[in-house]
């Protein structure tokens, strides 16, 4: 008799509610992360998880090339992928055309009358294809240098191109994106005064609390995590008592600003106007351009360890390919693990230098503006 008249009384709604709560039919999975009672938790959409899972596309591997020696080459203009056998090198070919042009059309990057030739059949420069040989250096540099960040799981031109000619994500100079600016010319982003007047040796600003909070949400929303992914909730400026992921983010803003200074912002004497900022400058990646919301790129789908001219590396995952020589690989200074309290290091190219070295018209090492090389 009690249960009937408060069930007359209470709304429809409330009873639903008090239904899936007692059979728990919760939308929001959380998922503990740290020490109970701090707030040291993750939150996610059943729903919107679900749906960002469904989107993502891995296309399938192609028929391994098989072991042979690497080169020589009959093809002449190779410089990137040189050190690989010929089966090899055509299964990547074609992996590469689908990843980024869609269609799997070779015209995308090569002049058809002449696969060699940087240009096209007028004279003009193949932009596409001293991007993409520019790319691939890249690739290498990721996979090879950068395993603090990607782990093995690695990259490849379909981690940011999904089958597309453009990455998502990709960012200009504007006052807009100025907070960006971290992951190419600007010092680390923590913001943290001990006195209360300005001066040269207390240069926090309200300004510059703004840009890290927008570098973090950023951040947050490429990955589709919480602030706690990387940070411990009572102290968000210890690097002590922060999470592993915290590490693994530190790594890849290093990672984010090579790519951008070495690889990404020097190929803009290669573009077309189209494709240059209202500034003139190339685009540049950010977390988002891999991440697309995912806390891992593709969720982790380890698409590199089928195209050995992608590692950067002699093995991956402790598989050697047999079939790759020495690779092409970009030097790089090892990259250490902040310690407690640790500060990221400065980039090492100011504002100014980075505004003029992205609207220079010189070409670029690596990048010729027409011809072959």
């Amino acid at each position: 008799m009690m249960m009937t008249r408060w069930a007359l009384r209470t709304s429809p709604l409330a009873l639903l509610l008090a239904a899936n709560a007692c059979i728990g039919e919760n939308t929001t999975d959380s998922v503990q992360v740290g020490y109970r009672g701090t707030a040291m938790e993750q939150n996610y959409d059943r729903a919107k998880v679900t749906a960002s899972f469904k989107q993502v596309r891995i296309p399938d591997p192609l028929p391994p090339a098989g072991e042979s020696p690497p080169g020589p080459l009959p093809w002449k203009n190779v410089q990137v992928l040189n050190d690989i056998s010929v089966g090899e090198f055509n299964r990547t070919m074609v992996a590469m055309s689908t990843w980024v042009a869609g269609t799997g059309n070779c015209a995308y990057c090569h002049n058809l009358a002449n696969m060699a030739s940087d240009t096209l059949p007028n004279g003009k420069p193949l932009y596409t294809k001293l991007v993409a040989r520019r790319m691939l250096q890249m690739t290498r540099q990721i996979n090879g240098q950068y395993s603090q960040h990607v782990k093995n799981t690695g990259v490849t031109c379909y981690t940011c191109h999904l089958g597309k000619p453009l990455p998502n994500g990709l960012w200009f100079y504007s006052s807009q994106t100025d907070y960006l600016r971290h992951y190419l010319d600007r010092d680390g982003a923590r913001v943290i005064t001990q006195q209360v007047a300005p001066s040269n040796a207390n240069r926090s600003s309200v300004k510059q609390t703004e840009w890290t909070y927008s570098l973090m949400i950023s951040q947050s929303k490429s990955l589709g995590v919480n602030c706690t992914y990387c940070h411990n909730s009572r102290q968000f400026a210890s690097w002590k008592e922060a999470p592993p992921a915290r590490v693994t983010a530190y790594h890849g803003i290093l990672m984010l600003r090579d790519v951008n200074q070495s690889y990404l912002a020097p190929l803009q004497p290669v573009y077309p106007a189209v494709r240059l900022g209202q500034l003139g400058d190339a685009p540049k990646a950010q977390c988002v351009t891999c991440h697309n919301g995912n806390y891992k790129p593709l969720y982790g789908a380890q698409m590199v360890k089928h195209y050995p001219a992608l590692w950067g590396r002699p093995d991956w995952d402790g598989v050697p390919f047999k079939g790759l020589g020495p690779t092409a690989v970009d030097s790089n200074a090892a990259v250490s693990t902040p310690g407690a309290g640790a500060t990221p290091p400065a980039a090492p190219v100011n504002k100014a230098a980075a505004m003029s070295k992205a609207s220079t018209t010189a070409p670029v090492s690596g990048v010729s503006v027409g011809g072959t090389r």
